[in-house]
């Protein structure tokens, strides 16, 4: 399996409706895309303070690499990324690893 970590530091101004709808459009992903075995997300609420502005994000986990290098092209992907993701995002940390 593979994790597919985003992290996100939202534009100021960003409501929590924007927020909400991305984090629902996120999630339909895995009844859309092949390989898809989990997707999480959520808020930043460490106490270590080392987010660096990071305050979103969420996990796509992938039965493999594969399934990753498909998702990351596909067209569902790639909509929810322009129209819910990026509008709304100042800036991106993406780390994958195997699990």
């Amino acid at each position: 399996m593979l994790d597919h970590i985003v992290l996100l530091k939202l534009k100021e101004g960003s409501t929590e409706s924007q927020i909400e709808t991305m984090y629902q459009n996120i999630a339909e992903l895995k009844n859309k895309i092949a390989g898809i075995v989990s997707i999480s997300y959520g808020t930043n609420n460490s106490p270590e303070n080392l987010n660096q502005g990071f305050t979103h994000g969420f996990v796509v986990r992938f039965k493999d690499a594969e399934a990753r290098d498909n998702y990351l092209p596909h067209p569902e992907h790639q909509s929810v990324a322009k129209e819910h993701i990026i509008p709304i995002t100042e800036d991106i940390v993406v780390f994958d690893y195997n699990v």
